[in-house]
This record gives C-alpha cells, structure tokens and sequence, in this order.
C-alpha cells in the first residue's frame, strides 16, 4: 500500500495487495413517473403450487381494503396474471414508457402475455435475457401512486430471482409452499436465499392444505399432513395463510374472474401488509 493511498480503490488504477473492490450495485432505477410505496415478493422453491394464485388473490385483498395494487408478473416463461384477471388489451408503449394494463377493479398489471402478438406464443428465451425483461418491467413502465406492488416470481433460485432480489427495493417477500416432504425441502432453499439476500421473510402460505368435503364438511388431507409448522418454527417465520383445495377458485382462474371471489384467507397477511412502516395512513 502507498503511503499517499487515501482507500478510495473505486477510483485507483494501482494493483496493490490491499486493493479494496467494493460491492457492485445492480440496483435498477424506477421510471421517473412512477411511485411504488410497498414491493413484496411472491416466490416458492418449485413449481406448481399456486404462487400466481396467491399473488392474484393478496393483489385483490389489498385493493378490497382501499389500496392501489400493482402486480408485476416476473415470470416471464410461464405467465398466468392476465388469464386469472381476464385481461384481453394488450400493454401500450410510448416515448414515455410502457402502460401497464388495468384490471376490472384497477389492478396495474404487467406480464409479457400483455406484449406477445398472442398469448400462446411460447418465449424461448435464456435466463439473462429473461432478468433483463424483468428489470425493464421495473425501470420502463409507468406505476403510477401503487401502494402495493407484488411480484409473482419463477419457481427456484436462478436468474430472476437473483435480479429482482439485487435490483429491485423488495420490502419483503411471502413464500407458497405445499403440503408435500419434498416441498418442505425446497422451500427451506428459498427461505435461505432471502435469508442470505438479507430480504425480509414476511410469512408462508400453503396452498393445497385441505379439502373440504361438500356432502360432509369433513377436511381431508389429500397430499398428506403439512410440514408447515415444523418450516415456520425453524426459521421462526408467521404462518399466513393454508388455503383449501377449492375447485371454485380453478374455475375462477380459468374463467379471469378471480376478482369476484369471496374469501377470507388473508385477512392475516393484509393485516401483516397494513402494519409496514409508512402504511398505516396510506
């Protein structure tokens, strides 16, 4: 080390042994007209077990209880946001930025099933690719005063995540698991990775906890008995929410009504939202 060296290695060219690198940042900056107040992630360590449902139906809480909702659908590969709120216009872009698409009741809504020429056309892209589309839904549309954004994220660990992890302000995030072993496994991976991203776990969810038998009214565990408990008390997290298997909600989804359902699921998980610092008068 020089004895004039002051440690500002940013903008030194010597290649000394002490040479400090600091952390890069990949923050990506947010559309100059838009405001968001709140960004909480939707994530699950696999596929297939409701995380576009649950960001739908939080999206739909929220804005039941008077707050501007956004919903930025992240996964790029695999989007089901416009189907669930049956959206048919397609996001507009200008010299300004992109438009987001609004629902029935006022939901923003950006997915790339709102670009595609048609909803079926597959998007075979590779992963760097696909975060950098992500960020520019971040960075290029327009969210006007959103109270809450909720980002409905790819199943896993990978690319995406990572981006909207490092670039994205996320307040907190909310993890979708299932009853199954296996699954408690996989989410104790994404539980780890926010965990290590230093990105707040707000709680869990289980979808598919039960179903309850119309003729009956009994409660049966069709996938087993849940390991929810057990993932909670280790990494001392809330549960949020077990939502049953409910073939009015599918048929919700399938239909892009999920708006017009009536349930009382979150109610836990909204109060949860409505206590975050700077919300309790928004």
């Amino acid at each position: 080390m020089s004895e004039q060296c002051n440690e500002s290695c940013s903008s030194c060219g010597e290649d000394c042994a002490d040479r400090k690198e600091g952390n890069p940042d990949f923050s990506a900056k947010l559309h100059e007209q838009s405001r968001v107040k709140k960004v909480i992630g939707i994530v699950s360590g696999k596929g297939g077990v409701g995380k576009s449902l649950v960001t739908s139906m939080l999206a739909v809480a929220m804005k039941k209880r008077g707050y501007h909702t956004a919903i930025l659908d992240a996964d790029v590969t695999g989007p089901s946001i416009p189907k669930a709120f049956g959206l048919k216009e397609k996001a507009r872009g200008g010299e300004s930025g992109l438009i987001p698409v609004k629902s029935e009741a006022g939901i923003d809504i950006m997915s790339i099933n709102l670009l595609l020429a048609k909803d079926t056309d597959p998007v075979i892209w590779r992963g760097p690719i696909i975060a950098g589309i992500v960020k520019q839904f971040w960075t290029d549309a327009i969210w006007r005063d959103v109270d809450f954004m909720f980002i409905d994220m790819p199943p896993g660990t990978g690319d995406v995540p990572l981006t909207v992890f490092q670039s994205l302000p996320v307040d907190g995030i909310i993890v979708v698991t299932s009853p199954q072993e296996l699954v408690a496994m996989i989410v104790t991976k994404a539980v780890k990775m926010a965990e290590m991203m230093k990105i707040p776990v707000l709680g869990l969810v289980e979808n598919m906890s039960y179903f309850k038998c119309p003729d009956n009214g009994k409660e049966y565990q069709i996938f087993g008995d849940s390991h929810l408990e057990e993932i909670a008390a280790e990494h001392h997290l809330k549960i949020l929410a077990k939502l049953p298997i409910e073939p009015q909600i599918a048929a919700a989804c399938d239909q892009g009504t999920i708006e017009q359902v009536e349930v009382n699921w979150f109610d836990l998980a909204a109060e949860l939202m409505e206590k975050m610092e700077g919300m309790k008068d928004a």
